[in-house]
């Protein structure tokens, strides 16, 4: 015995000295570092983080390791042990969906595990806290936070998941938009970047306040616009998991020229057009940093007579087109627009699955290219607006032509107070109901029209719509706005040279109107030009088949420029149509950006002379230098 303890310390200290002592040698350490280099116990779902590995001897050879969860074989990131070293760490990235399993089950806490290539456990993590994401809720068009009340409080669908949720204007942080304020209709609102840039202030706040680095968005409407604007232009580093949109028209809604030929909730009313949305917001606005976009449509209304301003399917106001007229991922709910919000359906079926994303399912994607200009499908008049006075009434007169399957109206009362009695071409009132004529009346402020109805097949001939005040209708009254739009006739084609022109540039408007492929002579056309600040100017067209006219803009920011024509069809009677276009227009650069450029161009110019002459008296030297040698032979 006494001759067997000294050979097993002298075994003991050979492996000791070797660093291979399993009694004494440590296991491989595995952690995750957070965005400071730092050991963390705790992250938000989405924090930026690496993982490392340090094993107790140096590796004789590289060695690749890979990182998966305890509960789940899918990779989560990896990297590689150099030869002669004992440690590796794998790049950063987002922590996206750690709190959540492929289930949906919530994940309070994590464990990571390392493996190397025969698979063989090396080490594991000590389990370490995930929190949920944050989710910001933005609104839409006429719109505040009590939208989305159901998303909030001790009972709201995020608290029901565990998730904190703050909506941009409901006071538990500063910012408010303003998308427009159905008490004073008249009032400016933001345009979509000065709205963009307070939800920036919001979303910095609701990262210090909770300590995430990362949020989901949820949005309304016009808050898709909003929100896109922020991820393209504002937002410095990725700081939004995903978008998710609830009937955002990423194509623009025709059912805004009705507030907006009142001059109500300018500029926003001009900038959800189909014109400035396609034709200028579309075109600039296409960075998206990898962020997964996804937009639920409703498809309540499916027949054009029952459609008020925009094309089928639709939610009543937003078209299912207009949700995919840029590359995202769309999805159908049978719910109006107004109740978007409200849908526990549109909550479980579409916004909560893509809350509980669990981990490797945000690929990275490359920005999609813009997508070319579409045109509306609907041929609309004219909008006829006017004023009805406490207790009276306003009588319209819209004609309507032959050739029509459909006409469809809508009308906008900020007052939401009046009624409507329709005669037909027959001069006889017509009973509107939901079946026959798609009548539907919209209490929601937020909406953009208030009545709808229509007609299939209906009779040519002068339409009377009497607008009638209530007993709610304010003492001073109410202006009203109707449009009609058609299916079928005469179709308008206007054009713009171009829809983002400089202060003081020449912008050419087109027109050409056209039956059955023929074209038709243009008896009388005008351009109603409508700045952000309600401020109107009218250009006339020469008659003729392709007329045009010009205009100078002489201020910079969006213009509504609705282009109006009546023509001349074979049988001598005539047709009224209407365009509606957006033009945004661009600062010239300031004159100290002027000098600054000229300025360059001086230096390049000069530095290009410079050289030249160089060039030049290096080879009358040489020459000089030549004939010198040559005489002195």
């Amino acid at each position: 015995m006494r001759r067997i303890f000294p050979v097993l310390l002298i075994i003991l200290n050979l492996f000791w000295v070797s660093g291979f002592s399993p009694l004494i040698q440590d296991s491989p350490n595995v952690i995750i570092l957070n965005r400071k280099n730092q050991s963390a116990a705790q992250i938000t779902d989405g924090d930026s983080i690496q993982i490392q590995i340090t094993i107790p001897q140096l590796a004789s050879q590289a060695i690749n390791i890979k990182f998966m969860f305890a509960d789940d074989p899918q990779t989560i990131s990896s990297c590689v042990i150099p030869s002669g070293k004992n440690n590796c760490i794998t790049s950063s990235f987002p922590a996206l969906g750690w709190h959540w399993d492929v289930n949906g089950t919530a994940q309070n806490t994590r464990v990571v595990k390392a493996f190397n290539p025969g698979d063989t456990l090396l080490g594991l993590t000590n389990p370490i806290t995930v929190l949920p994401r944050p989710v910001v809720l933005v609104h839409g068009f006429l719109s505040n936070a009590e939208t989305w009340a159901p998303y909030l409080g001790a009972n709201g669908f995020l608290a029901a998941l565990g998730i904190p949720g703050f909506a941009v204007g409901d006071g538990q942080l500063p910012g408010k938009l303003n998308t427009g304020n159905i008490l004073d209709p008249a009032q400016r609102t933001n345009t979509i970047a000065q709205n963009a840039e307070i939800l920036n202030q919001y979303i910095k706040a609701v990262k210090q306040k909770t300590g995430t680095e990362m949020v989901d968005l949820v949005v309304h409407s016009m808050g898709g616009m909003i929100s896109r604007y922020y991820i393209d232009r504002v937002m410095k580093d990725r700081d939004i998991a995903q978008l998710i949109m609830l009937g955002s028209p990423m194509g623009g809604s025709d059912c805004a020229v009705l507030p907006a030929s009142l001059g109500f909730f300018l500029p926003a009313s001009i900038e959800i057009r189909e014109s400035y949305m396609n034709g200028v917001f579309n075109q600039q606005v296409t960075h998206r940093h990898s962020i997964g976009f996804y937009d639920l449509g409703g498809t309540a209304i499916n027949d054009a007579f029952k459609s008020p301003c925009t094309n089928i399917p639709n939610d009543t106001v937003v078209a299912f087109g207009s949700i995919n007229a840029i590359p995202l991922q769309a999805s159908k709910i049978d719910d109006i627009h107004s109740d978007l919000t409200f849908s526990e359906k549109a909550f479980t079926e579409f916004v909560k699955p893509l809350l509980q994303k669990p981990a490797g399912t945000f690929p990275s994607q490359p920005d999609p290219a813009a997508v070319s200009q579409t045109d509306s499908q609907l041929e609309f008049t004219r909008i006829y607006t006017g004023h009805v006075d406490s207790g009276g009434s306003s009588e319209l007169t819209i004609n309507i032509d032959s050739g029509l399957t459909v006409a469809s109206f809508a009308l906008y009362d900020s007052s939401r107070s009046v009624s409507t009695v329709v005669r037909g071409a027959s001069g006889n009132v017509i009973q509107l109901d939901p079946v026959t004529n798609g009548f539907i009346q919209v209490n929601d402020p937020s909406s953009m029209f208030y009545l709808g109805y229509g007609f299939q097949n209906p009779r040519p001939g002068p339409w009377k719509i009497t607008v009638q005040a209530s007993n709610t209708t304010p003492q001073n009254g109410t202006d009203f706005a109707i449009s009609v739009y058609f299916v079928g006739g005469a179709k308008l084609e206007a054009r713009s040279s171009t829809l983002v022109p400089h202060i003081n540039e020449q912008v050419r408007f087109d027109a050409a109107l056209s039956l059955n492929g023929q074209s038709l002579e243009i008896k009388e056309a005008k351009a109603i030009i409508k700045d952000s600040d309600g401020k109107t100017e009218t250009l006339n067209f020469p008659s003729g088949q392709q007329i045009s006219t010009t205009w100078n803009p002489p201020t910079p920011g969006s213009y509504a420029v609705d282009i109006v024509v009546t023509g001349l069809v074979p049988d001598g009677s005539t047709v009224e149509r209407t365009d509606f276009l957006a033009i945004e227009v661009q600062p010239n650069p300031g004159k100290l950006q002027i000098t600054f450029n000229l300025i360059v161009l001086l230096v390049i110019a000069l530095f290009i002379l410079f050289l030249i002459l160089r060039t030049f008296f290096r080879g009358v030297r040489r020459l000089v230098g030549r004939r010198r040698n040559d005489t002195a032979m």
